[in-house]
């Protein structure tokens, strides 16, 4: 075993790789899909759509009588954890001493860790307006109350989820969307001029108490080039004018009817390794972890687009 490999394969070494994945997980992606831990690759999970919702179970038992099974009314799917990989080389080997090595592979670490978690929200929010559909169109002018629209559509994903309290709701503006809640009249007459308590401005910590249910409030800055390769670049926010109202909960299970979860392998989020490319002249210090993206309900997300 050469010394990329020893220390690559320290177990220091993978608590710090997973510790940086864990820390650098985009806000959004966490927010939209949180982790589900599984034990296994592969797996079932329940489905709720608008024909299978979460229905309660009468606990009432007769006595000498048996207790109502815990059943859910929907259909099983099946999830899989494909594998992911991104490499990193490592030059001048020779040179290095041990303790420079190791913490050339954690810096390596840190950037696969960032590049991965960028690339995982991004594929959060295509899959979460994919599932959203069109959406309904809301013009937010000096006429509207975009907070009685929000609350409005907050409503509509408690039904749609049924689960009660036990489920939260949450409010992910585009960055355009934000730009227009926050300096809409009907939000701006709301807040006290030079007040100085915590509704002097409208930030998303304030919208969060604006709303109804109080739900947890984010914006998505995430952006990405539209302009064909080759071409200048087209930077356009993946967001900007929509609003996404969706059930969800910080720490979902396989079967509770939040819109979006990620499923990922227990203790293999980010494992570290190395190998010799098959030049023999170089040698790549190698992270892998395994993870898959679901809608679980699609009737609990609602979609608005802010004009």
């Amino acid at each position: 075993m050469n010394r990329l490999s020893s220390i690559s394969s320290s177990p220091t070494l993978r608590e710090f790789a997973q510790g940086a994945a864990q820390q650098t997980v985009q806000p959004v992606a966490d927010f939209i899909a949180p982790t589900v831990p599984v034990g296994v690759m592969n797996g079932r999970y329940k489905v709720y759509t608008e024909k299978n919702r979460f229905r309660l179970p009468n606990t009432l038992r007769a006595i000498g009588g048996r207790a109502t099974e815990l059943r859910f009314e929907t259909t099983d799917a099946f999830y899989n954890c494909e594998p992911h990989a991104l490499d990193y080389p490592v030059d001048n080997l020779e040179q290095l001493e041990a303790e420079a090595l190791e913490d050339v592979l954690r810096e390596g670490a840190v950037a696969v860790a960032e590049v991965a978690a960028l690339a995982h929200e991004k594929t959060v929010i295509d899959a979460a307006l994919e599932a959203a559909g069109g959406g309904a169109s809301k013009t937010w002018d000096t006429s509207a109350d975009p907070v009685d629209d929000l609350d409005s559509a907050v409503k509509d994903v408690i039904k749609a989820a049924a689960y009660g309290s036990a489920m939260g709701v949450g409010v992910l503006f585009g960055v355009s969307a934000w730009q227009k809640f926050k300096n809409s009249p009907a939000v701006r007459s709301r807040f006290l001029a030079g007040s100085k308590t915590s509704l002097a401005i409208p930030t998303e910590n304030v919208a969060q108490q604006l709303l109804l249910a109080s739900p947890k409030t984010m914006t998505s800055f995430m952006v990405y080039d539209n302009a064909p390769e080759g071409k200048a670049k087209n930077i356009q926010f993946l967001l900007d004018n929509a609003v996404l109202i969706f059930a969800r909960r910080d720490t979902p299970d396989r079967r509770d009817p939040s819109f979006m979860k990620t499923f990922r392998l227990m203790n293999k989020w980010m494992v570290p390794g190395s190998y010799t490319r098959e030049d023999g002249r170089a040698e790549v210090a190698k992270f892998d972890w395994s993870e898959d993206v679901r809608v679980t309900n699609s009737a609990a997300v609602i979609r608005l687009n802010i004009a």
